[in-house]
């Protein structure tokens, strides 16, 4: 195996110099990972692990796994940690991308789909119409399939978000990102309390198995704010939440502060346990989607 050197373009900005053991990643060798690529490219797709430099990407393709990227790759946010190309005029919604991911999940062989969008706050629903419409052509086309949709905000549109409710995704996923207090500096326009309202409504339209969200660490919050954070996920009701350790894709955005310990992340896990939480993913890198499988069938 070759070893990833997560290390940041931009050396100098990262604490102590070079990362540390933990945040360095074998890189997985053989054929799986051209197939998986080979099958994304025909269709035209796109992957939020390729255009937010997963580092998880080689693991993931090698398992014939991706992150399908909807409605496009530019997204009309600019946040502080997220390497998507940001435009304030994204191209139009290609007709035609519901069946091209319908298609490579069933040459994928995928079981459990993942879909995650940019944001498009220049689109009246945000895109909810052409999310729910991936979720019922995937399904058309495979029929033992279990999906999960990580969203937007939809700007906090109740009636955009039921529209993706109503075809009942196994997970909806919608990610908090940070503390509260972090908020305003790492992401461009969401806000913390619109999040717990989109989770909140989420959970209580009773349309979806799991509710789940994720946290970055290692931008300076402290560990009473993580737990904190917790609650507030537990209190709306989130059955699954992620944390993995932020990493910076280039020198424009934001700088790791700290490095997060693994003994840190199950302290964090143990934690969210105790309060309730059903299911707790935490790692130096977990991220969002993840083995989201694991909890599909949960």
């Amino acid at each position: 195996m070759t070893k990833l050197n997560l290390l940041p373009e931009n050396p100098e900005s990262a604490p102590r110099g070079r990362f540390p053991s933990w945040l360095h990643k074998d890189i997985p060798k053989g054929g799986e990972v051209f197939q998986t690529n080979t099958i994304l490219r025909t269709y035209r797709l796109n992957t939020v692990c390729e255009e937010a430099k997963c580092p998880n990407r080689p693991e993931c393709y090698s398992k014939k796994t991706a992150t399908f990227l909807a409605l496009g790759k530019e997204c009309s946010r600019n946040c502080g940690f997220c390497d998507i190309d940001f435009s304030k005029t994204p191209k139009a919604p290609e007709e035609d991308e519901p069946t091209r991911i319908a298609l490579s999940v069933k040459e994928l062989g995928l079981r459990h789909v993942v879909i995650t969008m940019v944001a498009r706050d220049d689109l009246s629903d945000g895109g909810a119409k052409h999310i729910a419409e991936i979720i019922r052509t995937i399904r058309s086309h495979n029929e033992e399939v279990t999906t999960e949709v990580l969203t937007s905000d939809f700007n906090g549109n109740l009636t955009a978000l039921e529209c993706v409710l109503k075809e009942r995704p196994d997970v909806f996923n919608h990610n908090i990102e940070t503390v509260r207090s972090l908020t305003p500096r790492v992401r461009h326009k969401a806000t913390y309390e619109r999040t717990l309202c989109i989770l909140r409504h989420s959970k209580e339209s009773g349309c979806v198995r799991f509710v789940k969200s994720g946290i970055m660490v290692g931008l300076g919050e402290q560990k009473e704010e993580v737990k904190e954070t917790l609650h507030d996920l537990k209190n709306v009701g989130c059955d699954i939440v992620t944390i993995g350790h932020y990493l910076q894709p280039n020198r424009r955005k934001l700088t790791v502060k700290n490095f997060i310990s693994p003994e840190t992340f199950e302290e964090y896990a143990a934690y969210g346990t105790s309060i309730g939480i059903k299911h707790m993913y935490c790692g130096p890198f977990v991220r969002s989607s993840y083995n989201a499988h694991l909890f599909a069938s949960a």
